[in-house]
């Protein structure tokens, strides 16, 4: 079987995402022809391209029109994208009956496991308390971490059961807190084996110690969370979001900190990216930023492609797939 790589960031990415025993594997199995970093490459070599069956990709991959697809790939049946969205560039692969396997499991795990440690964090009123101490004043520290509920019993809100979101409710049932889910999607069956109860947005903000955004990005969530549910947040209550920064009506969230200076919001994401100099987040000491550190970094990057060399082989065995996507998840999924 011939496949190639593909990304316009390069084979030294590449080489980042596709490592080890693995990679060796799937290498033994497959004879890759070429690299391609561009549409024009792609078309400058539709000899070479021409019996290609599979494009293993990573973060950067051509968004390629399906004309491109047919001219370029006639052979083509998959694509495996070790990375997590798929958004832009998988409809046109899909139109082409070519099957498109994306890692967006993989790259959940990194940013569930950062969002459990924002929330436990969070419980002890880690942030402002540090700051606080920091400054001089320990007593007043104690105090306003005293003002928070600790992790035991608190209500923790969760926007968004998606993966990422499904997979934050599964970790934090090693403890014992109380989960409000806002999820139109979320049928009330699964609501109920996840063990969260569904509410509406401003009801999730109003009754949360803890809320976690992890909306799915698209344009029916541009500016979803504004100051109607920003201003119903506890007097004590913590922000986080690991989603996407669009989705926040930025200037009603600074208003609502300014109004009840002991809330605190963690901004994983910002639109845009970084934050503009002179924003009120970077002076409001209410906030702590971090620069989209939340998905996969350095060694977790690795995971992306252990999991599509592991569904090729998967694919090729005729086994049960699990990272597959398809033009109906696309309407719903980040």
């Amino acid at each position: 079987m011939k496949a190639i790589w593909m990304s316009d960031r390069g084979q030294a990415l590449l080489n980042t995402i596709y490592t080890g025993a693995l990679r060796e594997k799937l290498e033994a199995q497959v004879q890759f022809v070429s690299t391609i970093t561009s549409a024009q490459e792609a078309q400058t070599s539709k000899e070479q391209l021409k019996d290609v069956e599979c494009i293993f990709s990573t973060w950067g991959m051509l968004p390629l029109s399906a004309e491109q697809i047919r001219e370029c790939f006639p052979s083509l049946k998959a694509v495996f994208y070790g990375a997590g969205s798929v958004q832009y560039f998988a409809r046109p692969f899909l139109q082409s009956g070519v099957r498109v396997f994306s890692s967006a499991a993989a790259n959940a795990v990194p940013v569930a496991e950062y969002t459990l440690a924002q929330i436990l964090l969070a419980g002890k009123g880690f942030y402002q308390a540090s700051r606080l101490y920091k400054e001089g004043q320990h007593k007043k520290a104690q105090e306003f971490s005293k003002r928070h509920t600790g992790n035991y019993d608190a209500v923790v809100g969760i926007i968004g059961a998606g993966m990422i979101g499904k997979l934050v409710i599964r970790m934090l049932k090693d403890y014992r807190f109380r989960i409000l889910c806002f999820d139109p999607f979320l049928p009330e069956k699964a609501a109920e084996e996840l063990g969260v109860k569904k509410t509406g947005l401003q009801e999730l903000f109003a009754e949360s110690d803890v809320i976690s955004n992890h909306l799915a990005n698209n344009a029916q969530t541009v500016g979803m969370l504004d100051y109607g549910c920003f201003s119903k947040m506890k007097p004590y209550a913590t922000f986080l979001n690991t989603g996407r920064g669009a989705q926040v009506m930025e200037a009603d969230l600074a208003q609502a900190l300014k109004e009840e200076p002991g809330r605190t919001a963690v901004l994983d994401v910002t639109w845009p990216e970084p934050v503009e100099e002179g924003h009120e987040f970077l002076s409001l000491p209410n906030v702590v930023l971090t620069p989209h550190i939340a998905g996969s970094m350095s060694q977790e990057t690795s995971r992306m492609g252990d999991y599509q060399i592991q569904e090729f082989f998967a694919w090729i065995e005729g086994k049960e797939l699990s990272l597959e996507v398809t033009e109906a998840m696309l309407r719903t999924m980040a």
